[in-house]
Parts: C-alpha cells; structure tokens; sequence
C-alpha cells in the first residue's frame, strides 16, 4: 500500500508497525505539507461491522484531546472502502523499542518516561476517556535515555480500545482486548476498565521499564490471574540495587490487586514516582505489602500473603456529652379576660357616635326640608332625638351602676 494515496491527501510512505486491527503508515499530507502518521485497519476487518464501529469510535474519543502527552489526532474517513485516522507523526523511540535495545533503564530515566505518561493518562482521564491498553508499546518517547530528562518527551499513542465513559460499552463481559501481561486484575475478570485500570497498567510498564522483567510471566491469562492471586512479585530492588526502596515500594502500591488499595488516580502515581526517586516513601496510608529483601533473587514471584478478612474495628461510641441547660419555658399566657370597664367604654363612645351622626342627619334634613315649613317633620326628629339622648342616659345610669 505504500506509495498510494487516501482521500487524494495522504501519500502512503514507510510502514511504522502493525496490529491485529490496523496498520500504521508515515505518510505526506499534500494539503499542509507535513509529515503525519496514518492508521490504516485492515481489509479483512474492514467488512466487520462492530470493528468498524470501534475504530471509529476510537478516532472521535481522541479527535478531543490535545495534550502534549498524547498523540494528536488530526483526521478520519473512509476512502475506497479503506477506514484510516490521520495522526501526529512522532519522531522517536516506543517504550518497547529502548526495552529491545537498552534492557532496564535507569532509574530517572524509567521514572520520567512513566511520570509523562500518568499527566497523559490524568488528561484523558479527565476527558471521560480510558486509553485500556497502557504497555511499553504505546509510549513514544522522543529525546530517547541518551537526552535524559527533562529534554524528553513521552506521548501516549494508539488509544485503539479506549473509549469514552459516557459511551456504551464495547466488549461485553468475559471478553478481554488488549495484552494480557499489562491487563489489570479487574479487566482480566472480564469487568469494565476504570481510570485505575490504566494506572496498573501502567504500573506493570513502570516495572519492566526499572527491571526489564514483568512483575508477573504466564503462558495464558488464567495463569497470569492464579499468579496475581497467590503471588506477590518481588520488589524491584532485588533485581537492582541502585532502584531505591522508596521508588520500589511506589511502584508496587500501583500493581495492588485491588483497586480502591492502588492510588486514586494517575496524577498521585506520577507524585509517588517522582517523590520515590527523591527517596520518599508513599503516603503511610499505603497499603502494598513488600516482600524482605533478603529473600533469594533466585526466587521469580514471593508466595502471596493470605488474605484474612479483617475484623470489623469496633465503631468508637461517641463521647456522651451533658445536654445543653434547657432554658425555662415560660407558661403560656392566659387570654386576656376583657375588663367590664373597658367594654363599658367602647359601648359609650359607639352611643356618642350613633348620636351625633343622627344629629348631623337631622339637621340636614332639616335644612333640606325647610324645616321651619315642615312641622311634622321637625317635631318627629326632636322627638326622636329626645328620646335617643334619654337612651343613652338610661344606659350610663345602667352600666355606671354596675
């Protein structure tokens, strides 16, 4: 395929590797003139529906992030039936590749390539994305051990099974995709990958990075998963000396069988690497168990210590306290009974107004009627006046009286 050109803009070069889902190609993009990596999946894949879609996925997953440690990606289509990702064309070295040439690396160099990638992984994390198939493979490092750090630059590529959290799943349960050495417990068991399934993954490629030797070698996953059940591997340290406890006993925290016993996320891994180095020890709440040093190197793997359930600590009882002093309550006070010398008074001043409205409208009439005219009427209003007035009399004498 070397030579053609996709989408009539990619013009196919050297091929840079290949996978079970695609090849990779350095190739020429004519429109902006650059060098890029194309990501070409394989014919007989191509017809595969569920593959199709995979790979597509994994293109608009990681079309979003941008990170200086991460492979960009920069296209994706489909041309004359051929399903491609146009990628950032990285100048340097696969993880896998100083491992061939160097064997175990040192120590500052292990810790910057492994430390790069969990700010890589934090990101992505962030993004909702799990890259699922952390291994030496997939870091490139460009600058190589020859530059040191911090000259180097590690970028995670070929997020091929990642996929983003919100999305629906893509393996059912029991299948495994990816490389069985670098599977975290939980994803070799068939279970969804977690942010901190990537941070196992990673801790096994910061091993063999130190050691140039997996923490656990089997022939098939189930041995791999009866090993990580009953063994422990042995601390970096027995194989070199010069890797100082503290950072060994860093690395070792990542590789817990359980995840809640690993860090919380890949940005605290990075940390722990990064302080090992400098000599200081994780955090006291680390709970990796690490096997005596004096054990033979001879020894591959050290006997796993078995797992006695806890006893449920006692719940401390809280401290009984005296209840704050209650203040009084103050009885509820009766209804006020109204006094009969205040009903007395309200009852007099309505008499003195009723009077006096009755006067005003009297004298109105009157003077409306021409009441000097009108003696019926003038005689009815005084007489009715009269007796109003000596109403109200008859009632003071009444009330005064009681």
């Amino acid at each position: 395929m070397s030579g053609s050109t996709i989408a009539n803009r990619y013009v196919l070069g050297d091929r840079l590797g290949s996978g079970g889902m695609s090849t990779v190609y350095r190739a020429h993009d004519r429109v902006l003139e650059r060098t890029v990596a194309v990501k070409v999946l394989a014919e007989h894949l191509s017809d595969d529906e569920k593959f199709v879609a995979r790979f597509r996925r994994e293109a608009l997953a990681v079309a979003k992030l941008v990170h200086p440690n991460i492979v960009q990606v920069y296209d994706t289509g489909v041309d004359a039936g051929r399903h491609f990702i146009v990628m950032e064309y990285v100048e340097g070295r696969s993880g896998a590749q100083l491992l061939q040439r160097d064997g175990a690396l040192e120590p500052s160099v292990a810790v910057e390539i492994a430390a790069q990638a969990c700010a890589g992984l934090e990101y992505a994390h962030r993004m909702g994305i799990i890259h699922r198939d952390v291994k030496p493979g997939n870091l490139m490092v460009i600058g190589g051990p020859a530059g040191g750090p911090p000259e180097m630059t590690v970028k995670l590529a070929d997020f091929g099974i990642a996929r983003a959290a919100e999305q629906t799943r893509l393996t059912q349960v029991g299948s495994v995709v990816g490389t069985a050495a670098y599977l975290s417990p939980e994803q070799s068991r068939g279970e969804e990958a977690t942010p901190i399934s990537d941070v196992y993954s990673l801790g096994v490629v910061t091993y063999q990075l130190l050691t140039a030797r997996l923490p656990y070698e089997g022939n098939s996953l189930a041995e791999l998963a009866i090993r990580r059940e009953n063994e422990r591997p042995l601390p970096p340290t027995s194989y070199d000396k010069g890797i100082d406890d503290a950072l060994s006993k860093a690395v070792l925290r990542a590789l817990e069988n359980e995840p809640e016993d690993r860090y919380v996320d890949a940005l605290a891994y990075g940390a722990a690497l990064r302080a090992g180095l400098a000599g200081i020890a994780p955090a006291a709440e680390a709970t990796t168990r690490i096997v005596d040093q004096r054990s033979t190197a001879a020894t591959r793997v050290a006997p796993r210590e078995p797992r006695t359930p806890a006893s449920p600590a006692r719940a401390a009882r809280p401290r009984r306290t005296s209840p704050p002093p209650r203040r009084p309550v103050a009885p509820a006070k009766p209804p006020r009974k109204r006094s009969r010398f205040a009903s007395f008074m309200r009852a007099v001043f309505a008499i003195v107004i009723v009077a006096i409205v009755a006067g005003l409208i009297a004298a109105v009439i009157l003077l409306a009627t021409d009441a000097g005219q009108n003696t019926d009427l003038g005689q009815y209003l005084s007489d009715n006046v009269d007796q109003s007035i000596s109403d109200f009399k008859q009632f003071i004498e009444d009330n005064t009286g009681q």
